[in-house]
């Protein structure tokens, strides 16, 4: 497991291969180097973050927004719909 539905924030995010959610927490997950990467909503420090088991890339940690309206975006997952399976949701 990964994420609980009830940690969803938004499932209208935009992932690098497709739709992504947004989740205030995520488990069994690796968090790689911070690096500072220009998304479409400005610029972020982010973290890729694998999968604990597979180390496979599954999205990214918001470590910073630079931008003050994206702030709320800080210390949270984004996790691709296209590398996690729904069980129980």
């Amino acid at each position: 497991m990964l994420a609980l539905h009830d940690d969803v924030i938004s499932k209208s995010f935009q992932g690098r291969n497709g739709r992504a959610f947004l989740f205030s927490h995520a488990m069994n997950i690796v968090v790689g180097p911070k690096e500072d990467r220009q998304l479409m909503t400005g610029l972020h420090t982010v973290a890729d973050v694998y999968c604990s088991d597979c180390r496979e890339v599954l999205g990214w940690k918001y470590e910073r927004a630079y931008e003050e309206t994206q702030k709320y975006k800080e210390g949270k997952f984004i996790l691709e719909k296209s590398k996690i399976a729904k069980e129980n949701w």
